[in-house]
C-alpha cells in the first residue's frame, strides 16, 4: 500500500458521516463487518435516503483473514452504486479499526476520499464492557435488525 493511501483516510464522527451521505447522493457507505455482525447485530439503514450499504467482509468468520479480493469487490460494488473513484466512500465496522484498514487499502488503489467512520457500528467499550458509549447505534442513526 502506499503512504499515499495511508494519509488519505481521514477519522469522521457517525453523525458527520450521516450528514455527508443524505448530501450526497454519491456518497456510499461501506460496511466491512462480518455476516454474522450483520445479522445479529444490526445494519445502517439508508433507506430514508434512498441508498441501501454496501455489504463487504474485510475479514472472514470465524477464522479472521483479511478478504483476498475485498478491493475488486468493494470497487466493483462502489461503481454499481454510481460511485467513482473520486466520489467520498465511508467505511464503517464494530468499532472504527477494521474500517480504517479497508478505507486505507481502498485509498492505496486511488480511491481519493475514504472516510473511517471512526466510532463504528457499536462504538467502544464502557466501564462495564458494554458497548454504550459511541457509535452508529448509540447515536440513534436509522439501522435495521436482519
Amino acid at each position: 500500500m502506499s503512504e499515499q493511501g495511508l494519509l488519505a483516510v481521514r477519522n469522521v464522527p457517525v453523525a458527520e458521516a450521516w450528514e455527508r451521505l443524505k448530501r450526497n447522493p454519491k456518497t456510499q457507505l461501506v460496511d466491512v463487518r462480518t455476516k454474522a455482525e450483520w445479522n445479529f447485530v444490526g445494519v445502517p439503514d439508508l433507506s430514508k435516503i434512498g441508498r441501501a450499504v454496501i455489504l463487504i467482509e474485510w475479514q472472514t468468520y470465524p477464522q479472521g483473514a483479511t478478504t483476498e479480493d475485498f478491493t475488486d469487490r468493494c470497487a466493483a460494488a462502489i461503481e454499481a452504486a454510481g460511485a467513482t473513484p473520486d466520489d467520498e466512500v465511508f467505511f464503517l465496522c464494530r468499532s472504527g479499526a477494521r474500517s480504517l484498514s479497508a478505507a486505507r487499502a481502498m485509498a492505496g488503489i486511488g480511491f481519493s476520499k475514504c472516510l473511517n467512520v471512526a466510532e463504528g457500528f457499536e462504538g467502544p467499550l464502557d466501564d462495564h464492557r458494554h458497548r454504550s458509549l459511541a457509535g452508529w447505534k448509540v447515536a440513534g442513526l436509522p439501522w435495521y435488525q436482519a
